[in-house]
């Protein structure tokens, strides 16, 4: 078999059926907005990922799961135009609350997801898809996200293929099937002849989220649908044999920065 031969959009759908990390719905997204609100503002993870975009001759930025504004907002100092695309509601409802206290008048909304049509959805210099990539079709999503931009994309996908780490999957003792990792993105871009740049960047991991048992397991039940009442029961035992020092000892996740100048086919 021959590299050209390889079709990675069929081969992501199909792990990405699989997986053992499923994709949150609306209401999940609405119910996690406000507790988003308090902690992603503050994420190391926002400045790493803006100092690699290229905002010479940007004028627009279309943010697509654009969230609570973490980016947005920031963007919005600098760019005349912020559309912000999200399929949350809640979401978007903060966004507007925190660009309203920061006297932010730039920014438009958007509510709709990847699977509505984007005919009306403004054509940006920039497309951005931060945190935002945990879709069925990606090779889709990708052309979505290129026939948007007048110039760029941006877009982080998570280095590893797991949300949990294999501590974590070990107290568990479950066996999970990983989420196809950013490589796929990289080789679905390839076959399209575009030619992607990669850099990592980091957010804060887990560790960020032991300030309480529940709020650990909690976390944890997030990432992994379905906690058994005995896996639980690990959790709560490993969560119990922590010293203090491990508490709040720093970890991080790490996320692929896949970016290209437009591509026109």
């Amino acid at each position: 078999m021959k590299y050209e031969d390889i079709d990675f959009n069929k081969l992501y759908v199909e792990q990405k059926q699989l997986t053992s990390f499923k994709a949150k719905g609306k209401d999940a997204w609405d119910e996690k907005a406000p507790f988003m609100n308090k902690k992603v503002h503050q994420s190391i993870y926002n400045e790493q990922f803006l100092s690699l975009l290229d905002l010479n001759d940007i004028n627009s930025v279309l943010d697509v799961g654009c969230g609570v504004g973490n980016l947005s907002l920031r963007l919005a100092k600098s760019i005349k135009e912020v559309n912000s695309l999200d399929y949350s509601s809640v979401m978007l409802e903060i966004l507007q609350e925190n660009a309203k206290q920061r006297d932010i008048k730039n920014i438009n909304i958007i509510n709709k997801s990847w699977y509505d049509s984007w005919d009306e959805v403004p054509f940006a210099d920039l497309v951005i898809a931060s945190r935002s990539m945990e879709v069925k079709n990606m090779k889709e999503a990708l052309l979505k996200l290129n026939e948007k931009a007048n110039k760029k994309v941006a877009l982080t996908y998570k280095k590893g293929g797991s949300f949990v780490s294999e501590e974590i999957l070990e107290v568990l003792q479950r066996e999970i099937i990983r989420k196809p990792d950013y490589i796929y993105l990289v080789n679905i871009l390839y076959s399209l002849g575009i030619n992607a740049s990669v850099n990592f960047i980091q957010s804060e991991g887990r560790s960020t989220i032991y300030t309480s048992k529940e709020k650990f397991i909690e976390s944890i039940s997030w990432s992994i649908d379905g906690l058994s009442s005995d896996e639980i029961t690990r959790l709560e035992k490993y969560y119990d044999s922590l010293d203090k020092s491990k508490k709040e000892e720093k970890d991080f996740a790490y996320w692929a920065v896949i970016s290209w100048d437009k591509k026109t086919f």
